[in-house]
């Protein structure tokens, strides 16, 4: 036990952490020439196309270091704040962690937030600083900041670069002898903690864990503590570059166990597998259940294929536990789920992936985020969609979820980040000058605000040098109103939204404008509305297709073409009253990506 080291790699987005990762590999010896190639744990298409972290991916390396062998199990991790649920598991299966900083950026949000989650876990911290490579990396100014930081010397500080290489062997040094081997009793009852379980479609769910007390063989028969459900591990290994099996693992160990399961809900993250005639006291304290930040309605595009969408996302909730989602049904869309994200790009790569892994096509609507509603009689009522929402003259008040943001930028672009958060409803709660030319702003915002495109119009007003990253922070009272669209006279709930009073008019004059684009032009006026209750704030019309039933009067009386005029509107007037509006799919995405 004493040679084992178990550490991740910890760092904000595009910082280095994969390619430092594949230098490790490659130095260890644990990737041959032949399976080396870029970033060679992001193993998923999506990883490689994006160039980001999306899942932790666990490995294990053998080095020798002053003739002792140890054995090294790392994690890589992902750096978005869209991710930090993942980062939090990873945290929780290791004893130390290398805090990576680009030389050319400096610290950002992101390293300040994940630096945090690791100190919370008593992690021994090894700073890096990487891409000292690079012509315009600053690696003294950078130095400085991680000093300020957390508070080591300046000589701790390693300096490394990814893509030559360079200090990568100081690294695995410093880890053999600066992070603690694992703790635990190897004599006492099993206890493993999942830390992330994947579906394989020959094996069923195969389970990866942390040893934290005694052994498991293959052959043993366990049980999981939280489900209580019992099985024989047919084969239990260690994570190399593929699973390979082994006869036992010890304290300490990171591997992988195939029992074939197949029903995903036995399996949670978190939960602690020990064996059933000699079993555990309690379970470990894993992790908290993760908080949804964003909600949105996954509908099939085709209605009979609701069932393979539920199986699709129980598969996906096996790789990925921060996705949440249970059943709803919606007028316009038919049966779906309302699945929970932890932000806008989680949502997207949820939606890609299912496309991808799962051949599903599904239509998303409006991502918003839960309200309170507190009606007169006293009532509480969680509001997941605007449909839930009782009527107007029944609410006494709603409140909102506010979050804690903090942005980290340079000081020539302070004045335009301030004025975007103002307009969303932030409030200014601290700033500070975190080096030179580098401050920190943190804002009071509602939650309700960043879903839709704050992100991106921080980057684009930085131009890309601003870091943000946001913690819940309660409730907050909130005047909001339900938007509604009808499309001649009839709502169309899967557009309505819940909004700011002071923002309704501008979205409702801007969806209206943006589906008379999109709604194709039937035979009869479509009107498009928005409306707040019973009053229409705006309005327009999709106008008719029409013959030109007057061509063949060449003069005459002009009530000959009014009487074919005339004939012309009823036949129309009849069609609009059996005639149905079809809203096509680019309609639902557009209103989403609305400036």
């Amino acid at each position: 036990m004493d040679n084992i080291r178990n550490f991740c790699i910890i760092a904000h987005i595009d910082h280095g952490k994969s390619t430092l990762a594949d230098r490790l590999l490659q130095l260890t010896g644990t990737v041959s020439e032949r399976q080396a190639q870029d970033q060679v744990l992001d193993d998923m298409d999506l990883e490689r196309e994006r160039g980001i972290t999306i899942k932790s991916h666990a490995i294990q390396m053998d080095y020798t270091y002053e003739g002792k062998k140890y054995v090294l199990n790392l994690i890589d991790t992902p750096g978005h704040v869209d991710f930090s649920y993942e980062v939090s598991r990873s945290i929780a299966a290791c004893e130390g962690a290398l805090l990576i900083v680009d030389a050319t950026q400096g610290i950002q949000a992101q390293t300040i937030s994940n630096l945090y989650l690791a100190i919370e876990h008593n992690l021994e911290i090894i700073p890096v600083i990487n891409k000292i490579d690079l012509p315009n990396a600053m690696p003294d100014e950078v130095k400085d900041q991680i000093v300020d930081l957390i508070g080591c010397d300046r000589d701790d500080i390693l300096a490394a670069s990814g893509k030559t290489g360079a200090g990568v062997d100081k690294i695995l040094e410093r880890i053999v002898q600066v992070i603690p081997p694992p703790k635990g009793d190897p004599q006492a009852p099993l206890q493993a903690l999942i830390f992330d379980s994947v579906f394989n479609s020959f094996r069923g769910i195969i389970a990866y864990f942390k040893i934290v007390n005694g052994e498991i063989a293959t052959g043993d028969f366990v049980k999981f503590v939280n489900t209580g459900k019992q099985y024989n591990a047919d084969e239990v290994g260690v994570l190399r570059l593929d699973r390979e099996p082994r006869k036992a693992l010890k304290t300490g160990d990171v591997g992988y166990i195939i029992s074939g399961i197949k029903t995903s809900r036995e399996v949670k993250v978190g939960d602690t597998i020990t064996h059933v005639n000699r079993p555990c006291d309690k379970a470990i304290e894993g992790f908290e259940d993760v908080k949804p930040m964003v909600f949105a309605g996954v509908y099939p595009v085709v209605a009979d294929e609701y069932e393979d969408l539920r199986a699709s996302l129980e598969k996906l909730q096996l790789n990925d536990a921060s996705l949440t989602f249970q059943p709803e049904s919606s007028a316009a869309l038919g049966f779906g789920f309302r699945c929970g994200f932890l932000g806008l790009l989680h949502m997207e790569i949820i939606q890609e992936r299912l496309d991808r892994e799962f051949n599903m096509d599904v239509i998303t609507t409006v991502p918003n985020v839960p309200f309170l509603c507190y009606t007169k009689k006293g009532e509480k009522i969680e509001v997941h969609n605007p449909s839930g929402l009782p009527p107007v003259n029944t609410i006494d008040y709603i409140e909102e979820p506010y979050i804690n943001a903090q942005i980290i930028s340079n000081v020539d672009y302070i004045g335009s980040i301030m004025k975007l958060c103002i307009d969303k409803r932030g409030v200014l709660k601290n700033q500070t000058y975190v080096t030179g030319n580098r401050v920190e702003v943190t804002f009071d915002m509602p939650l309700s605000e960043i879903v839709f495109d704050f992100y991106d119009k921080l980057k684009s007003i930085s131009k890309g040098y601003a870091s943000f990253d946001y913690h819940p922070n309660g409730l907050g009272r909130a005047n909001l109103v339900k938007l509604d669209i009808l499309l001649n006279g009839e709502g169309v709930d899967a557009l309505s939204s819940l909004i700011h009073a002071d923002h309704a008019y501008d979205l409702g004059r801007k969806m209206c404008e943006k589906l008379k684009e999109l709604i194709p032009r039937q035979q009869f006026d479509v009107a498009i509305q928005a409306a707040i209750g019973a009053k229409i704030i705006a309005r327009e019309t999709v106008k008719a297709v029409r013959k030109d039933v007057t061509a063949k009067c060449y003069g005459g009386d002009v009530s000959r073409k009014r009487k074919l005029l005339e004939k012309q509107k009823e036949g129309k007037k009849r069609m609009r009253q059996i005639g149905t509006v079809e809203v096509p799919q680019k309609a639902f995405l557009a209103v989403l990506k609305l400036d």
